[in-house]
């Protein structure tokens, strides 16, 4: 069920000097409880603010605590939904990120997080003996009760490489513990690569996906918008709302809402510095190669971006996970974007601020790219 430490790095970040309320996002998702919309992934780079959001839609449903002293003095609370949910739900929170401990293959790895998961159901439903069901999924039916389940770095195999064998073994898992079951509420789950969906049989087929490039309902709790930016930067002295636009400003969700780098700002701001603080090193690495071999123009147009220029460029395809390493000038410049590398808005697509415009610099410095100069 939900877990205490989630609950406490709630606590911990709403004490936060540098604290953004993005409660409202609740009032949305409240909507979709127990509808033919209860399944939802958000996908977003790293740093995003997407375990944020997680550990409160955690601490917001659980039955486990009372958080209304909390909750109470958020925006979630002037929803008409708010009491409603507040305190309710089983929770059944699943976080993909770990790797076992005993051994380090795939069937170590799912049974780490079975047994957790039967652990949990049994220490809240100590009447279910798990040795009379079959799969998780007959367990929890035998509850004859509700749960929401809150999923984080649903793709992690995927985005490490991990376990390719098994990859479609995983995904009927998920399939199997969520699809057209009595006892979800709701299923909520996040990761940075959106789902593959090769066809309308795929596994996960069930999930309305809102990512980097296609989400009209929550762009504006993934990030931090101007205004908020805004408003932190009155809380300290030391940078101004110019620096700070200058360094982390650029992303654009579909609204036309300007995005900052949560990580970043916060970083910036307690530190009173400008600096990089940009660590998905692995995912810069990937880029480097696809500048190293220059596929299909794509050094020649990180060149131009670096200038300042804007490329004027159609993406209607997303990288997925399970995909294979990006090969075309559009699937390249898709994972880029969905890493966080690159902002695209409009049809124009660009570095998006000068935190990313340093990595991009010093990935172009890079000796197997031979000598390139750059003159702005």
């Amino acid at each position: 069920m939900f877990r205490a430490v989630s609950i406490e790095n709630f606590i911990e970040l709403f004490n936060e000097k540098y604290y953004v309320d993005k409660s409202e996002i609740i009032a949305l998702i409240n909507e979709k409880i127990s509808s033919k919309s209860k399944y939802i992934c958000i996908t977003r780079p790293r740093r995003f603010g997407k375990t944020s959001v997680i550990n409160m839609l955690g601490a917001y449903y659980t039955k486990s605590i009372d958080s209304k002293d909390i909750f109470d003095n958020l925006k979630i609370s002037n929803s008409e939904s708010y009491l409603e949910n507040l305190n309710k739900y089983n929770v059944i929170s699943i976080s993909f990120n770990k790797l076992s401990d005993r051994g380090n293959t795939y069937v170590d790895y799912m049974k780490m997080i079975k047994d957790t998961i039967i652990n949990d159901i049994v220490e809240q439903y100590p009447e279910i003996n798990p040795e009379k069901y079959f799969t998780i999924s007959d367990m929890l039916d035998a509850t004859n009760d509700k749960f929401i389940f809150i999923i984080d770095e649903w793709d992690y195999i995927f985005n490490n490489n991990l376990f390719k064998d098994n990859q479609n073994d995983f995904l009927e898992f998920l399939r199997n513990l969520l699809k057209d079951r009595s006892y979800v509420a709701l299923a909520y789950m996040t990761g940075v690569l959106p789902i593959n969906k090769h066809s309308s049989t795929s596994a996960l087929n069930m999930f309305d996906e809102y990512t980097m490039l296609n989400d009209m309902l929550y762009g504006r709790y993934f990030g931090f918008t101007e205004e908020e930016v805004k408003i932190l930067c009155h809380k300290q002295s030391k940078i101004s709302f110019r620096e700070i636009s200058d360094w982390y400003n650029g992303y654009i969700n579909e609204d036309g809402d300007k995005i900052y780098n949560p990580r970043s700002v916060v970083k910036a701001l307690q530190n009173g510095k400008c600096i990089s603080y940009w660590t998905n090193t692995g995912a810069m690495d990937e880029v480097k190669e696809y500048l190293k071999y220059n596929t299909m123009d794509v050094r020649e147009d990180v060149i131009k971006m670096v200038l300042g220029y804007e490329v004027d460029i159609i993406i209607n395809e997303e990288f997925r996970a399970g995909q294979e390493p990006p090969k075309t000038k559009i699937e390249i410049y898709s994972a880029m974007i969905i890493l966080g590398f690159l902002s695209y808005y409009d049809g124009y697509l660009k570095i998006p601020n000068k935190e990313l415009m340093r990595e991009f610099e010093k990935a172009l410095q890079d000796e197997s790219f031979g000598y390139v100069y750059i003159c702005s």
